[in-house]
């Protein structure tokens, strides 16, 4: 038995390694056929798709085979033409790891480092390369090339060192001679800015001498300069940012920001963020997230300056404005999208310092209070939403929750009133922040009672404090309604307070109420006229000069609620002075105001979110007797169009230019509707370019929520459709637009967002081969040509438009010699119905045409060609002939081969047709074009001269 359960398990074992040795030999076969289809992607163009199929075959080959070096290589190869530089240079490390001496991973290398700005290195990689083969001639024009490049840098760099040592020895002089040290550092602030001066100044411990001043100057204006250095030193440089953070150590860069100055905090703000940028890759502005493998190396200086940051935020002896530059800081970085710190801020006690700095009150003054501003408060919103959307899973939602109430029931303990105000007053952060937490401290046994019984008190600050939180927590409609039940009557006793702050805030908890309808014209939860009473009072509070910023904010909070109704939309949009008092609260600046001003504004347009309701589904509703919302007729298309005019004509732009600056997604989203429904009228565009409109447009496209970014977007290609691009964006903006534009070319966009975009980016391609660069980078061709092919007749003609104004492109024409139809498809796409769309298609053809032969030969691959190119040449559209004409001459005299087929069709007949001098309806070029083609025709000998018949006079019919 023995014996045999030996014999079988020995089986066993064979069986299994067969089994795997099989395995193997499919994965290797399977990886083969992938190689090999990346290969065929790659040659016709399809690069994005090369890759990918290269990544699966990589996945199945072992480490160390033949087959995974092929394929890194040629993955390589993929990257340097999507301009995907540094992938392309990891892929070629991995190859030089296992054969050093390969010469197409060098010279891929080479070429990736060179566009890099890393000359020295592809030099290197380049010389290698000409040992290894010596008759390499491709090798000999890039050596030329990067050693003249080698021999100016060189050439800069000496001059620039001796700039450097001048500057920094200016700096070494004694304090008197503080202008000469300001202009000496503003000057390495422009020599710090190129790769080799910030390289200079750091080899010639010019950060040591930079933080030595820095420490010692008293001037604000040159500690401000030398911070801007240090930050242009830092920006993408691990190294040096390394030795900056050394140099200036954590603890000194947070007390830096105790200060009144907002330009110095500017300063260190942005020094601090540029860090945090270089050490994890990230860079929020150009939408690049953080390396993991950097942010792995580099975790505990990140950490570090996190956790310094939220420590100091909480400081007793740190200025307001201080303390919301570090929790501006705070809330770009702890971020999902960012360096997702959510986790470890709970960690470092993030959320009692949060919870503290929220539980502030101007109103209550003791020793040790912080200094607070009026955004206090809603930065530590902002903050606490995005570090619980850090929470990924129930266990850590729960943590945040446990924290929470650590807090809450540490304050608690004793009768102590004042703890019981400021548990109150964070509770109304939570609750403007993540709502959830904050419903769920509501939730806790006595809370709302608490608050309730504040509201009773005789207590003017508890009074005002306990309504705040009560209109904070009105935000659901099952959380309203039980607060109908039991605050109503406490609420309409206290708006009949003397003190008209503890007055407004009923007010607005009274209009949060009323609005429980949303924009359901059928649901009013107050006696009719309420609504509109309750409207008249917060006008009357904004309009009036007498009362303070804090009673016109909340008096905009509570339009905010009650322009759910269209009622009271009309009856605002014809107040004037209403509506200027609402865009001056928002030109202040104070950001305190900004849900107030915005979400009514987003009212007033209707831009909010609409849920679209399907007639079966109404239908169904009315069957099953459930209740169906009901528009109001004052929120027709007519009436929003008509307020919006009016919102632009009273300078709207500029109230939302000004409150653009705030970090709160959710704020930018709001603002990011406004806009769009500003530029779906097209006469209120240029208004909204006037204004800046486009410049924060931009911006909002690049950070913010996924829909707000998609509203920007929008934004900016219907004033891309109507202004001209470089008025619209000027200088570099003319790039930076297309990156926003592209994410609208989505399935998940609306046809609109697609058709609107694709128009834009027709006008922009026009603007310069930079732009045109950019549209195409990272699949843009693939990504636009895909709609050539949707049925929507106005997104196939758009796109159709779009890939003529690329054709200039060598890229482009590259897709098109590929093996593929595109060509084919640009023949019969210049019959289509659709004159518009055939236009563009034949003008695609005549441009590409005179610039390959290659696609002059694949035109013939259409089977009915010489039909389509008949109908151009003899079309009664002007248009069509001329291109037409165009292609059948780009043909001829691209080859003789084919000239000979298209002089065995009827093509020939119709060109001598329109050459005739009795031929008075064609214009002249078309006439010059076809002449050439018969001219070239007969160079070929394929036809007898045509000159007499040409020029001949028409004989008399007899």
């Amino acid at each position: 038995m023995h014996f045999l359960s030996c014999k079988m398990a020995n089986n066993c074992s064979s069986n299994q390694s067969k089994i795997k040795t099989i395995d193997e030999t499919c994965e290797k076969s399977r990886a083969q056929e992938l190689k090999e289809e990346g290969n065929k992607l790659f040659k016709a163009g399809d690069h994005q798709g090369a890759i990918k199929t290269y990544t699966k075959a990589l996945n199945l080959c072992p480490e160390k085979c033949q087959e995974r070096i092929v394929c890194l290589k040629n993955r390589a190869a993929a990257f340097l033409k999507l301009g995907q530089y540094e992938n392309a240079v990891k892929d070629t490390n991995a190859v030089l790891e296992e054969e050093p001496s390969d010469v197409k991973a060098l010279f891929r290398r080479s070429q990736a480092y060179e566009e890099l700005g890393k000359f020295n290195e592809a030099f290197k990689d380049a010389l290698a390369v000409q040992h290894l083969e010596p008759k390499n001639t491709a090798i000999q024009p890039v050596l030329r090339r990067l050693n003249i490049k080698l021999q100016q840098i060189a050439k800069e760099q000496s001059s620039t060192i001796n700039k450097v040592k001048q500057m920094l020895e200016v700096l070494l002089q004694p304090e008197e001679n503080v202008e000469k040290k300001v202009q000496a550092t503003n000057n390495l602030i422009v020599l710090a800015r190129e790769k080799s001066g910030a390289h200079i100044i750091a080899s010639e411990k010019g950060i040591e001498k930079l933080v030595s001043e820095m420490k010692m100057t008293k001037n604000m204006e040159l500690s401000i300069a030398l911070i801007r250095v240090l930050g242009e030193i830092c920006r993408s440089n691990v190294d040096r940012t390394a030795e900056v953070m050394d140099r200036l150590d954590v603890q000194y860069l947070v007390s830096c920001f105790n200060t009144h100055s907002s330009e110095y905090l500017n300063a260190i703000q942005y020094l601090t963020q540029l860090i945090l940028n270089s050490l994890s890759g990230m860079d929020i502005k150009e939408g690049k997230k953080p390396d993991k493998e950097l942010m792995e190396s580099n975790h505990s200086r990140i950490d570090s300056i996190m956790a310094a940051l939220v420590k100091s935020c909480a400081s007793h002896v740190m200025s307001g404005l201080g303390r919301d530059s570090l929790l501006e800081l705070i809330m770009k970085n702890v971020d999902l999208d960012a360096l997702n710190w959510g986790m470890k801020f709970i960690e470092s006690n993030g959320i009692w310092a949060l919870m503290e700095i929220a539980s502030e009150l101007k109103e209550i003054k003791y020793e040790s209070s912080m200094d607070i501003t009026d955004t206090t408060r809603a930065n530590i919103s902002v903050i606490m939403d995005r570090v619980y959307w850090c929470m990924d899973h129930d266990k850590a939602r729960e943590v945040y929750r446990e924290k929470v109430m650590e807090y809450i029931n540490n304050k608690l303990i004793g009768p102590d009133i004042e703890n019981k105000v400021r548990v109150t007053t964070a509770i109304t952060a939570l609750l403007q922040g993540p709502l959830d937490v904050g419903n769920y401290c509501l939730g806790q046994q006595g809370v709302m009672e608490m608050m309730l019984a504040m509201c009773n008190s005789e207590d003017e600050v508890q009074q005002k404090v306990a309504v705040e939180a009560i209109v904070a927590a009105a935000s659901k409609k099952d959380k309203c309604t039980s607060i109908i039940s039991m605050g109503t009557g406490i609420l309409k006793k206290l708006y009949q307070s003397s003190n008209d702050h503890i007055k407004v805030r009923a007010l607005v908890g009274l209009c949060k109420l009323g609005s429980l309808g949303g924009t359901d014209a059928a649901i009013r939860p107050f006696s009719d006229g309420s609504t509109q009473k309750l409207a008249k009072s917060c006008q009357k509070l904004l309009v009036n000069p007498a009362k303070d910023k804090d009673l016109r904010k909340w008096a905009a909070e509570g339009l905010a609620y009650l322009t759910l109704d269209a009622e009271v939309k009309e009856a605002l949009i014809e107040d004037q002075v209403s509506i200027q008092a609402l865009i001056e609260l928002a030109k202040a600046g104070d950001l305190s105001v900004i849900y107030g001003v915005v979400t009514t504004l987003v009212n007033l347009t209707n831009s909010y979110e609409k849920q679209e309701i399907i007639p079966e589904m109404i239908e169904l509703a009315k069957f099953a007797k459930q209740h169906v919302p009901e528009d109001h007729s004052k929120d027709a298309k007519e009436f929003v169009d008509k307020r919006v005019k009016v919102l632009v004509d009273s300078g709207i732009t500029s109230a939302l230019v000004a409150l653009s600056k705030t970090e709160s997604k959710s704020s930018r989203e709001l603002i990011a509707r406004v806009f769009n429904a500003m530029c779906e009228q097209k006469e209120l565009r240029g208004t909204v370019v006037q204004q800046g409109g486009a410049k924060v447009l931009l911006n909002l496209a690049l950070e913010g929520t996924d829909k707000g970014k998609l509203f920007a977007a929008q934004a900016l290609a219907r004033i891309g459709i109507t202004i001209n691009p470089e008025v619209a964006f000027p200088g570099q903006r003319t790039a930076e637009v297309v990156r926003p534009l592209m994410s609208l070319l989505h399935p998940d966009c609306t046809a609109l967002q697609n058709f609107e975009t694709l128009m834009a980016i027709t006008n922009l391609a026009q603007v310069s081969p930079s732009v045109r660069s950019c549209i195409l980078k990272d699949s843009g061709f693939s990504r636009i040509e895909n709609y050539m092919y949707e049925e929507h007749e106005m997104l196939k003609r758009a796109a159709t438009q779009c890939i003529v104004n690329l054709m200039n492109c060598d890229e482009v024409i590259k897709h098109f010699e590929g093996n593929n139809d595109r060509v084919k498809y640009l023949v019969l796409l210049s019959e289509d119905d659709d004159l518009e769309t055939a236009k563009a298609a034949s003008g695609a053809l005549a441009m590409i045409t005179s610039a390959s032969t290659v696609v002059c030969k694949k035109v013939l691959e259409a089977k009915s060609w010489h039909e389509i190119l008949c109908k151009l040449v003899a079309s009664e559209d002007k248009d069509l002939q001329h291109r037409g004409v165009c292609i059948v001459h780009n043909m001829i005299l691209a080859d003789q081969e084919l000239a000979e087929k298209i002089v065995e069709t009827n093509l020939l007949e119709v060109l001598m047709a329109i050459v005739r001098p009795e031929v008075v309806d064609v214009s002249e070029k078309i006439k010059e074009y076809a002449r050439a083609a018969l001219k070239k025709a007969e160079d070929y000998k394929l036809i007898i001269s045509t000159e007499k018949v040409i020029t001949s006079e028409p004989k008399d019919e007899e």
